[in-house]
């Protein structure tokens, strides 16, 4: 099977038939994580951000929400190390928050493999080759997820992700997915050092030439 074949025609069946097999197996483990939220971190139980998708059109994307909205003295959130739950804790240990995006794939908004969906605002910060990633519908893993995840510096990360773009196929799919069960029963790669998952990306210019740093840097 060619990956054209597969891009333009197969993927989106694997990926409606795959997660309706899926739904049938683990809704007991949604309803179970839902009401553990309900009651450990109170309403919303499901956290909803704007992302950018395919072609960098902004959907919805859902996942169990792992930290409280504390803020500090002056009103800001505190940083997400010091909001995470120890329930959120386990749940992204194992990905487990990331379960409710079967629905976006439902929706046609993701893909089960491909490039993760990262901030709006990092559009703008892409390099045109980086931005090759949201030539492809954003997945629930891909590539970058199962060569290091957060490990990874932000550049590592969208060189993984363009090949993906330029590779994808039924079988590399296939790999992906498999390999993702075995990362995430090792929890390789769940976050960045020092940071609940990643540092934010500022583009890949350095960070004293890069127009959002600067102004960031006269506010403060």
């Amino acid at each position: 099977m060619s990956g054209k074949i597969y891009k333009q025609y197969l993927k989106r069946l694997f990926d409606l038939s795959t997660v309706l097999l899926v739904l049938i197996i683990i809704w007991p483990i949604l309803l179970l994580i839902y009401i553990l939220l309900r009651f450990s971190i109170g309403s919303p139980v499901i956290f909803r951000q704007q992302r950018p998708g395919i072609m960098g059109e902004p959907f919805i994307i859902c996942k169990y929400r792992t930290m409280t909205n504390e803020k500090d003295l002056s009103g800001k959130l505190l940083p997400d190390k010091n909001r995470i739950t120890k329930l959120g804790q386990f749940l992204r240990s194992f990905s487990l928050d990331e379960l409710p995006e079967i629905f976006n794939v439902l929706k046609g908004d993701m893909s089960l493999v491909g490039p993760r969906p990262l901030m709006m605002v990092y559009l703008k910060r892409y390099s045109p080759e980086q931005a090759r990633r949201h030539d492809v519908s954003p997945g629930i893993t891909g590539w970058a997820q199962i060569n290091g995840r957060n490990d990874l510096a932000w550049e590592e990360k969208f060189n993984l992700d363009v090949w993906y773009v330029d590779h994808q196929s039924f079988k590399l799919d296939i790999y992906i997915i498999a390999k993702t069960f075995w990362k995430v029963f090792r929890r390789e790669g769940i976050s960045h050092e020092g940071y609940a998952t990643a540092p934010e990306f500022m583009g890949s210019l350095p960070k004293e030439e890069h127009p959002d740093s600067r102004k960031k840097d006269n506010i403060l």
